[in-house]
């Protein structure tokens, strides 16, 4: 059953607040992966419709939460998740392609591959502070991490974990440092570089 309910607190950092319902009732915890148009930003004081369900601590909490006056859009949020992973999955199947053809070293997808999981472990944690209110990752961090090779595990992070994936001027600098991390790889591989920095690869 959906219940009427008004904001009544919301930090936009941490990604998570409250929701008050409109008639009788305790407030539910709403988090930002809860809300089905996840590219509008929830505002105090804005009525939304909601579904009650119970974190993993028994608590309250707001599920399939959709602002008043849009449609659900379900299907779509779905849809949308699924082009991080195509990306990274034709990123790996190049980087296998250069091996098996003698043209990229070893180390290089499993350098890749090892910063990926690293990245994307260190953007759970992360969410896990969050949650907890505790001290945050420093952005700068994950930021290096993304320019280093740990892209492929950010971006899978940011789309199935819900985190930092809504901030605009954050993204803006990951996509950069995607770019840059890129470049200078066909750059070193036009270079012939990358076979010089470990041989024995």
């Amino acid at each position: 059953m959906l219940v009427k309910g008004k904001i009544t607190r919301w930090d936009d950092d941490k990604g998570f607040g409250f929701i008050q319902p409109l008639l009788k009732g305790e407030q539910v915890f709403l988090h930002i992966k809860a809300l089905q148009n996840r590219s509008r930003r929830p505002v105090i004081g804005e009525v939304v419709t909601y579904a009650i369900g119970k974190d993993e601590q028994g608590r309250l909490q707001a599920q399939q939460v959709t602002f008043v006056g849009e449609k659900r859009k379900i299907k779509a949020a779905k849809s949308a998740t699924k082009w991080p992973l195509w990306s990274v999955l034709a990123f790996a199947v190049v980087l296998a392609a250069a091996v098996a053809t003698a043209k990229l070293p070893l180390y290089v997808p499993l350098f890749y591959a090892g910063l990926s999981v690293l990245s994307f472990i260190t953007y759970w944690l992360d969410k896990r502070k969050a949650q907890a209110g505790r001290w945050r990752t420093p952005e700068s961090t994950l930021q290096f991490m993304a320019l280093l090779g740990g892209w492929p595990g950010a971006l899978l992070a940011q789309s199935y974990l819900r985190h930092k994936s809504q901030k605009r001027a954050f993204l803006a600098v990951f996509y950069l440092a995607v770019l840059v991390n890129i470049s200078t790889l066909l750059w070193l591989h036009s270079q012939n570089l990358l076979s010089a920095l470990l041989p024995v690869f």
